[in-house]
């Protein structure tokens, strides 16, 4: 099945609840989610942090703050 998407004529809310469309279906596929292994590794080692009680986590804001200056 193909389907086109107008994309350029389409809503801020169209566009939102197409994301929202296309991402519940593929969470009812997780499995045919290719996840490579360095993610899966990553994954693993944060859960041993959490399970030890030596994980780190940060709020939101400050957390869009290190993105946004690791990525400028």
């Amino acid at each position: 099945m193909s389907t086109t998407l107008q994309i350029d004529q389409m809503t801020l809310e169209e566009k939102l609840s197409a994301m929202e469309e296309l991402w519940d279906d593929l969470c009812q596929r997780e499995e045919d989610v290719p996840v490579p292994q360095w993610q899966k590794e990553l994954l693993e080692q944060r859960e041993r942090l959490i399970e030890r009680g030596s994980a780190q986590f940060a709020d939101w804001e400050t957390a869009k703050k290190r993105i946004s200056e690791r990525t400028s």
